[in-house]
């Protein structure tokens, strides 16, 4: 997609980052002790913290990535935003309190209390900064994502300008300036987002949304007709070549020297071709977005309604509706999206995106993403109850979530603080669900990134809407990257360098070891948000729950309501979450696509991990724990 930075957009930006930047220097000149540097000394209160933990949780893949997914696939992206509510149920009646009680600093803090077991401090302090990883990736991409079309810069100078700031955020205030940060953040996004949402409202639906429309692709369909050799004649075009992809079949055509691809498709009158986006690579990395020279800017913006109903009669548009009455009407229609495909044409590597009219009551199903009903299989009926219960177990088990209860005075204000978390969570998910409509009907999607769905949707609302939103959708990232790095300064810190290996640090020594951790820690979120540009930041979240629930959430559960857990049961229970969802996630068909390999060659079919390996993890806990209190009776007995 073509982007056009807007200097009011820059301003803000550049006003927004310099406040953040000032808000470290103050809380820098203040943070001394390494409770305050990692824990905010325990001082925040119960109401901050619970807009903070909404400020942290509410992150990429909750603004960028579930906004995105829902325009794209409807109902199905709503779904994560079901998921990770609900794992809030579980960090409230089973983990807060607890959590509090008998932690100091970390995740492993916490584990590690009843045991003061190396194996504990070892394999807890890996999986957190594994899952923080995991966690950062998806950050850091809506990161890139968010600075294209914002300032107008490539998607790795985003990456990286995040990555700078937030180390810069950590580096000197740690925990206390990471909380103000989200706090602030998590207010804004909610408020604003209500905000877009009386935008959409207001604006109804219509056929043909109000943009301009100069930067269109005019799409073109052709009814082909075959000569008296059966070969296919298309009036105005030569057929230059054709390829057959996963049982679709796409044309390349050739007018006045310039090509483009069509899909064919059924219609009641016949075959049509329609034409479809595209991008070829070309030899010398010129890309051509269907024919036509990047630069030209020929196409901008898409996705539309292609019916509206309403009282049982075809309209052009509806003037203002009510929450309800917009999603019921859509309901009623028809929405136009784009389903994108790949393939290879000669030498050179094809991306097509094409039209396919989705009736609006499919959108408000499960269906399109996850195959749970029509056409359904074991495999996809597997993948998304994994999905689900990496989603819902996940939350309770997120390191730089668990660190946050230690910035609260007592376990009382840990509960108050999740109730106030959970309130302002699901107000804002309720929201995704419109916003993410509104932008699969408004003409704003970018068939190259969904998560660039909701600040489109702002933009064509007018550019001030638009550079308020990015810029906290920015704050977003920065909020819950700056508690990712905490949390991982603190595993090798605290967790690693001081218990593990015995150091003993002072406390100063303690606070610079976090911050030459959290440039070390930034610095490879920075390589890897790079490399894993153009993914849907909510499907990688999805990952870093699967990690986090097969790791640390049956090692946490069985330590508070099994008292037969062991130390060598939790330590064993980390290794094999860890092994089995990572082993299961770098071997999954889409990780084969991402290695440029066919992903129906991939080892299994599984693309979500945590039905298997949360699974193993706590049986692996249950059966060492035990056999490790046998060995101790018997050496007892002896």
């Amino acid at each position: 997609m073509i982007y056009e930075a807007s200097a009011f957009a820059v301003l803000l930006f550049v006003l927004f980052v310099a406040f953040v930047l000032g808000l470290s220097f103050y809380f820098g000149r203040k943070t001394k002790s390494s409770s305050g540097y990692f824990a905010a000394g325990g001082t925040i209160n119960w109401a901050v913290n619970g807009v903070a933990f909404a400020g942290d949780y509410l992150s990429a893949a909750s603004f960028l990535g579930i906004c995105g997914m829902i325009a794209f696939v409807g109902y199905d992206g709503f779904l994560y935003s079901i998921g990770y509510l609900a794992g809030w149920v579980v960090a409230l009646f089973l983990v807060a309190e607890p959590l509090k009680r008998l932690g100091k600093y970390t995740f492993t803090d916490a584990l590690d209390s009843k045991f003061n077991s190396k194996a504990i401090q070892l394999t807890a302090a890996i999986s957190t900064l594994i899952v923080s990883i995991f966690y950062l990736i998806p950050q850091m991409v809506g990161a890139g994502a968010l600075v294209t079309p914002l300032l107008g810069l490539p998607h790795w100078v985003g990456v990286v300008i995040v990555g700078a700031i937030v180390v810069f955020i950590v580096a000197t205030a740690g925990m206390t300036s990471t909380t103000y940060v989200q706090f602030i953040k998590g207010g804004l996004l909610i408020i604003f987002s209500i905000i877009l949402s009386i935008y959409i409202f207001n604006n109804g639906l219509k056929l043909k949304p109000d943009h301009d429309t100069q930067k269109y692709h005019n799409f073109v369909s052709v009814v082909p007709t075959m000569d008296s050799t059966n070969t296919m004649v298309v009036e105005g075009y030569n057929v230059i070549g054709s390829v057959e992809n996963k049982g679709k079949q796409f044309f390349k055509l050739e007018k006045n020297g310039v090509n483009r691809w069509f899909k064919l498709y059924n219609k009641e009158n016949g075959n049509v071709l329609t034409e479809v986006l595209s991008i070829t690579d070309v030899k010398g990395g010129d890309r051509l977005y269907n024919g036509e020279p990047k630069q030209n800017a020929k196409f901008y913006q898409i996705g539309h309604m292609s019916k509206i109903i309403v009282n049982g009669e075809e309209v052009d548009k509806t003037g203002p509706l009510g929450p309800f009455k917009f999603i019921s009407t859509i309901g009623q229609g028809d929405v136009v999206r784009f389903l994108k495909d790949k393939f290879k044409d000669g030498e050179n590597s094809v991306q097509v995106w094409y039209q396919e009219v989705t009736a609006g009551s499919e959108m408000l199903t499960p269906g399109l993403k996850f195959k749970i009903g029509k056409g359904a299989t074991p495999i996809t009926k597997l993948n998304f109850v994994s999905l689900m219960l990496a989603l819902f177990l996940g939350t309770a088990s997120l390191p730089h979530v668990l660190i946050r209860y230690y910035t609260v005075p007592s376990q009382r204000d840990a509960r108050k603080s999740t109730i106030i978390a959970i309130a302002a969570i699901g107000s804002f998910y309720i929201l995704t669900l419109f916003m993410g409509l509104g932008a699969s009907v408004n003409g704003v999607l970018d068939v190259e990134s969904s998560n660039m769905s909701a600040p489109l949707l702002a933009k064509a609302f007018g550019v001030g809407l638009f550079s308020i939103i990015s810029a906290i959708a920015f704050a977003t990232i920065l909020g819950t990257v700056s508690g990712l790095i905490v949390a991982s300064s603190g595993a090798i810190a605290h967790d690693l360098v001081d218990r593990y290996l015995g150091k003993n640090l002072t406390d100063d020594a303690k606070v610079r070891a976090g911050k030459i951790a959290a440039i070390l820690v930034g610095a490879l979120a920075i390589v890897l948000g790079i490399a894993f540009k153009g993914m849907n930041v909510s499907f990688l979240v999805g990952w870093a729950f699967a990690v986090a629930a097969s790791a640390n959430l049956p090692a946490i559960l069985m330590l508070l309501f099994w008292k037969k857990t062991t130390a060598k049961g939790i330590a064993w229970s980390i290794v094999a979450g860890i092994v089995s969802a990572l082993g299961i996630i770098l071997t999954s068909p889409t990780m084969w696509d991402r290695y440029g390999l066919r992903a129906e060659d991939a080892f299994h079919s599984l693309d979500n991990p945590a039905i298997i390996s949360f699974t193993l993890a706590l049986l692996t806990l249950v059966f060492v724990s035990l056999a490790d209190k046998k060995n101790k009776t018997a050496g007892e007995l002896e």
